[in-house]
């Protein structure tokens, strides 16, 4: 399934956060005004991208196997192999997992992201966080929300500046899962490269794009009410379960996963 909607327009005379961030992980997905951001840049943005990515694979196969199979992930981005739902499925293949994006650019390529396990399923909505209750509807037609759905906001709500609230639209889409669910939740930071922050500010700015890093007192509001699971709010680079530990490197995002009471 995919949204009736008329595919928009995709503006190449201006940069997108998920185009940027696919320049960021070798992707070949953007346009030269996206390059000029990623080029900008502090050169260890390429690695901060795969440390957070990484991250995005260790929660969503840890949850995977914990039982969770339903996934909502939203700020989805242009698709990069193992996807949300490769991963998810490999481990429970009737999963189903609703993806949404607000790029032009990942409506076109949503084909990749909607190849599923014979036994699951996978949409894709073509819509904006900023809409969340426009989000939630459409994945009710895919998704039980009467049983644990993980919500995922992987490198997203940076691009939200204060006066957007992405406090609220954060509660607002958790508060609509089940009690049991989780929100798995990445967000960028200077805290641990301070000299960067004003370079990386710079970069996007000159690109139009917002950009909001806040400190870890700042990203803590997004789990309120819910219970992180340890080893809490940490560096991307430190959030592991069973797993090996990741070589523990300085990290431009904090990461976390919830559960919801």
């Amino acid at each position: 399934m995919t949204a009736d909607l008329p595919h928009p327009r995709i503006d190449t005379g201006k940069p997108h956060p998920a185009r940027v961030y696919d320049w960021l992980l070798g992707g070949k997905d953007n346009y030269p005004v996206d390059q000029e951001v990623g080029e900008r840049l502090p050169a260890e943005a390429r690695a901060n991208a795969a440390r957070n990515r990484a991250f995005m694979h260790r929660a969503a196969g840890w949850l995977a196997h914990q039982g969770v199979d339903q996934f909502l992930d939203i700020g989805t981005g242009i698709p990069t192999s193992p996807n949300l739902h490769q991963i998810v499925q490999a481990i429970t293949p009737s999963a189903r997992i609703v993806y949404a994006d607000n790029d032009p650019i990942v409506l076109r390529h949503a084909e990749a992201l909607l190849i599923s396990s014979p036994e699951g399923a996978t949409d894709y909505i073509h819509a904006d966080v900023r809409q969340p209750g426009a989000i939630l509807e459409r994945a009710r037609e895919l998704l039980d929300f009467d049983r644990p759905v993980a919500l995922s906001l992987i490198a997203l709500m940076h691009f939200l500046p204060d006066e957007e609230d992405p406090y609220r639209i954060t509660r607002t889409l958790v508060g609509a899962l089940p009690p049991g669910s989780f929100l798995v939740f990445s967000h960028g930071t200077a805290d641990q490269h301070p000299e960067l922050r004003q370079e990386t500010e710079r970069a996007y700015r000159k690109g139009a794009i917002a950009l909001r890093m806040r400190t870890r007192a700042e990203v803590e509001p997004f789990f309120e009410g819910l219970d992180l699971v340890a080893p809490g709010l940490v560096p991307a680079a430190e959030w592991y379960q069973e797993e090996p530990a990741p070589e523990k490197e300085r990290s431009g995002f904090y990461v976390g996963v919830a559960r919801v009471r």
